[in-house]
């Protein structure tokens, strides 16, 4: 939902994604909203170009996060399975701890500052790549 004042202040906070634009009649849509946009000619660039290239990282992010818990459960399974289910640890906390601490945060933060499956002048050009996410 879009709004730029007061009045609309109970339709962005009911939206699931709200986005405000400054101007004339006050900050209080912009303070409510979850995206802030000056004008309402940047909604454009915010749908098409940004939209995307945030659905795209979340889908990969998604999946890679499922395999890497799948693959760890796996390993942790059959170190188990071969060790007769005694109980026994087969890495130390601390090895834990950094390996999740590590596969968790950085690729994350390598897909946000590399990733850009497509440029935002194209997006911009061709708007029908906005429906290939949904």
């Amino acid at each position: 939902t879009v709004g730029d004042g007061a009045n609309d202040v109970s339709m962005i906070q009911a939206a699931d994604v709200g986005i405000g634009i400054s101007g004339q009649e006050g900050m209080q849509a912009v303070m409510a909203s979850d995206f802030a946009i000056s004008q309402f000619k940047d909604l454009k660039k915010l749908l098409l170009v940004h939209g995307h290239w945030c659905y795209s990282r979340l889908a990969k992010m998604v999946i890679y996060f499922f395999y890497k818990n799948v693959s760890y459960v796996n390993l942790l399974f059959w170190y188990q399975f071969f060790c007769g289910f005694s109980g026994s640890t087969m890495i130390d906390y601390w090895q834990m701890v950094f390996f999740n601490l590590f596969f968790t945060s950085v690729p994350p933060l390598l897909f946000g500052i590399l990733d850009k499956d497509v440029s935002a002048e194209t997006l911009l050009a061709l708007p029908e790549l906005y429906k290939n996410g949904q």
